[in-house]
């Protein structure tokens, strides 16, 4: 009897102070929701460079969440120097630079694509509105406690509201250390013949 008491104070008193989704979502009467994978098509090699260096560490990948406010991490942490300029990936239009939650913030809308990579902690170079080009200094990494003793850069993708690996805007030769190339070798006698 308490029991279906219980349940029934909640079905009823729930919505007045949750709100009426966020008490569906908690009562479960629509399900569980949607998985936050990545929705639409593929994402498409576009970038030019990576955000900072030739080709930074990794310090924390993609982990994508199971529901849309499940745990996870929501872009990939890349290891700088305080300082070091932080670039566009790919050329765009900056759509936002500023302060969220006391991080600098550079987000940059990628031409000809549903998409928009965003960068922090950053001190932004760049205003809202601004044209880039593929490896234009957007910011500089700004100090800060986001991977703990180190200093990082998180680099995150957007397609509306659904976080993707931004990895997958890198072309192959940018993800494996470009293409091969030859060198000139001094010291060995050219074959005979």
């Amino acid at each position: 009897m308490r029991r279906a008491m219980r349940w029934m104070w909640a079905a009823t008193a729930l919505p007045l102070a949750l709100g009426a989704t966020a008490a569906r979502a908690w009562v479960g009467a629509e399900g569980p929701p949607p998985p936050a994978g990545p929705p639409g098509p593929p994402v498409p090699a576009v970038a030019r460079t990576w955000p900072v260096g030739v080709r930074p560490p990794v310090l924390r990948g993609w982990e994508p969440p199971a529901t849309v406010y499940g745990p996870g991490h929501r872009g990939i942490d890349l290891g700088a120097a305080p300082g070091v300029p932080v670039r566009a990936v790919a050329a765009g239009r900056v759509s936002y630079a500023g302060q969220v939650a006391g991080r600098g913030v550079v987000s940059v809308a990628l031409t000809g694509t549903d998409l928009r990579t965003t960068y922090e902690p950053v001190t932004a170079t760049v205003d809202k509105g601004q044209e880039v080009a593929a490896g234009e200094v957007v910011g500089t990494v700004a100090g800060g406690a986001h991977c703990g003793a180190r200093t990082c850069v998180h680099w995150g993708l957007l397609r509306g509201e659904a976080y993707l690996d931004p990895l997958l805007l890198l072309p192959p030769w940018l993800l494996d250390g470009g293409p091969p190339r030859l060198l000139p070798v001094f010291g060995v006698p050219l074959p005979e013949g």
